[in-house]
Order: structure tokens, then C-alpha cells, then sequence
């Protein structure tokens, strides 16, 4: 096999089936030049930065194929009232934050923080959606959920609508709502993921898919990774931890430091950010939250609400011990700055390797 051009790389017209997701819009970029396709991560912008960002990407991305990935949870308030959701957060939760902000002597400089400049709530999704719908985006991923009201005016455009899934029963949701693509992501994944290893759920989301491409997802960390998934069925990955130490990503030192030292059993998967199950690298703020005498994290978005102006307060102000970052199960395989082209050329030569020492 020379290459891994394929039926679905040809459907999105990359180079490679490889989906490479990042918040970072120069690691997007840069995933998409190198012959991917590059997945800006964008739930936490407001419409105006959503827009000013996939402006930067089709101007950056040269005619070639990239995309935008949204977070609309089913169940989230109505409106986008901060207020509103503040005066819902007991006490004691409130409490429990204020002692680590006095612990770790964390400034507070009365700014927000990524996850509370906004509330997650259907009014500012729609916002945000429609936002994409005007810009001529190829791509549109739904991390979770997919309402009607987002999924038939993409289909009217003409997008391919990915949706990422953890279980059998979330892509038959997904297939019934429209879904074009369906990405398995497993329990090895960064950010949120569910209770299924990868090797337990891409089989069966493959036979579920019928004739809908399917991407592996969690713990696909080298070409002997995707040869696996293209094994299993999938036509190609998707790929988040293998960038957070590339150059483009931009990372905070501190950070960059914890990702490059960490072994798998150095994630865990912790509610304390956002409310629903997150895998990160283990840090003080995950172990503040598993301590026996810690609140219960809330429900999103009010655990968004209660944090966000701290964990915006800790980065700002570089709090090491409080510092963090999702990552998957792969972080083991990456311990070294480098760039996206040199991770892209590294994946796709081993694969090619893998593959032909199968033949």
C-alpha cells in the first residue's frame, strides 16, 4: 500500500482519512496542511469569535477541506442568563471553591474564565450555530447532541455533518437524526468520553453504521493505531492528544511540562470541569475534587458557572499546581515538542509500514 488516500478521504478531498481536532485554530491550520483534516474545537466562542475564526480558516486553509465542532447537550437552559444560574449553585459548592482559590492563593482579578464568559444554553448554541450555518464550513462535528433545529439547516447547506458517539444506542440516535459520518470514540479518549474502550466499540459502531464512513477515536496515538482501526472497519481516526505538544498549539509551559511526563494512568476522568465526565491529566484540581470531604461536582452548566472564573484566574495567573489540560490515554506515546507536519508524516509513514507488513 503506498497510500492512505481512500474512498472517504476522497468524499472530504484531504490527503489523508485522518481528522485532527484542536482548539487551537494554528494546530487546525496546520492538521489541514499537512493532508488531514483539521476540527476546530469551538464551543467555548462566542459567535463573534466563531465567525472571526472560520474566517482565519478558510483564508489560512487554502480550498482545503477543514471543519468546526460544537457541544449542544440536550436538557441545557434556555436562556443565556448567568445570573439565572448563580443564584441555583448552593452555598457550600460556592464554598468549596473559594477555600482552593485561598489555598493555592489563586488572584482573583474579577475576570471570566473560558467556561463562564457564557452560559452553555440553547439560546447561545443557536447563536452559534447559525453563526456556522452563514460561513461555508464543509465539516460540522456535534460532539454531543444532535437537535433537529442545528442538523437540517446543515443538510440544507450541503455540510458533512459528523456526530460522535460512545455507544451503540448513541449512533442509532445519530444515524435516525442524519448523521453523514459517526465517530467511535472510546473510553481511552480525552475530554468527554464514555465507559467503552475503543477496542469494544468501533466493531460494533461499524456494523451499526452500515454504509456510513466510521472514524476510531481514543488512544490512537501511532500508525499501528490506525491500522488497527482500519482492522476493525473504521476508514480513518480521529485524533485530539497527539497535538497538544505540537508548537502550534500554543500550550502553557506548565502545562506542556505535565503532558510531556504523563503515562496513561496519569489521566483521569473527573466531572469537576464541566460537569460531565472529562479525562484529563491528573492534577491538584482533580485531586481537590475526589477528596472525600469535595461536593459533588453540579450538572452542566452550573458547574461550568461555578469554576469558570477560577480555572480562568489559574491560567491566567499561572497557578502550577492547579493547572491542567484534557488529554487521552495516548499522552504516553508523546513526550517531546514538535509540529504537526512532523506528527501527520510520523503517522502516516508507520501506517503505510504496518499495513504492507501485513500483506
Amino acid at each position: 500500500m503506498k497510500s492512505l488516500s481512500n474512498s472517504l478521504s476522497g468524499r472530504v478531498g484531504s490527503e489523508y482519512p485522518i481528522f485532527g481536532f484542536s482548539h487551537s485554530l494554528d494546530t487546525t491550520v496546520a492538521i489541514t496542511r499537512a493532508g488531514g483534516v483539521g476540527i476546530w474545537g469551538a464551543t467555548r466562542n462566542t459567535p463573534a469569535e466563531i465567525e472571526e475564526g472560520l474566517t482565519f480558516l478558510h483564508t489560512n486553509t487554502a480550498g482545503l477541506p477543514y471543519g468546526v465542532d460544537l457541544v449542544i447537550p440536550p436538557g441545557m437552559p434556555d436562556r443565556d442568563n448567568r445570573d439565572e444560574i448563580e443564584a441555583a449553585i448552593p452555598d457550600g459548592h460556592k464554598a468549596f471553591v473559594e477555600q482552593i482559590r485561598t489555598k493555592y492563593n489563586v488572584p482573583a482579578d474579577g475576570l471570566s474564565g473560558k467556561r463562564s464568559r457564557f452560559v452553555r444554553s440553547e439560546e447561545m448554541a443557536r447563536q452559534q450555530v447559525d453563526v456556522v450555518m452563514d460561513s461555508g464550513v464543509q465539516v460540522l462535528a456535534l460532539g454531543i447532541g444532535s437537535p433537529v433545529w442545528a442538523i437540517e439547516p446543515a443538510k440544507e447547506r450541503g455540510m458533512t455533518l459528523v456526530s460522535l458517539v460512545g455507544q451503540p444506542k448513541h449512533a442509532e440516535r445519530a444515524i435516525a437524526a442524519g448523521a453523514d459520518m459517526l465517530v467511535a470514540q472510546g473510553y481511552d479518549a480525552g475530554a468527554h468520553t464514555g465507559p467503552v474502550g475503543t477496542f469494544s466499540l468501533v466493531p460494533r459502531i461499524v456494523d451499526i453504521a452500515g454504509d456510513l464512513p466510521v472514524l476510531a477515536a481514543g488512544g490512537v496515538a501511532t500508525g499501528r493505531h490506525i491500522a488497527a482501526s482500519m482492522a476493525m472497519g473504521a476508514q480513518g481516526v480521529w485524533i485530539g492528544t497527539a497535538w497538544l505538544q505540537c508548537a502550534e498549539e500554543h500550550t502553557a509551559p506548565e502545562v506542556m511540562a505535565k503532558l510531556a511526563a504523563a503515562e496513561s494512568a496519569d489521566t483521569v476522568i473527573s466531572r469537576a470541569d464541566s460537569g460531565k465526565t472529562l479525562r484529563q491529566i491528573r492534577s491538584n484540581w482533580t485531586d481537590e475534587w475526589e477528596h472525600p470531604d469535595a461536593p459533588k461536582p453540579l450538572g452542566m452548566p452550573y458547574q461550568d458557572i461555578l469554576i469558570g472564573d477560577l480555572l480562568g484566574q489559574i491560567d491566567r495567573h499561572e497557578v502550577e499546581p492547579l493547572m491542567h489540560s484534557p488529554a487521552g490515554q495516548s499522552i504516553a506515546y508523546f513526550n517531546e515538542t514538535t509540529t504537526v507536519a512532523e506528527v501527520m508524516e510520523g503517522l502516516v509513514a508507520e501506517t503505510l509500514a504496518t499495513l504492507a507488513s501485513l500483506t
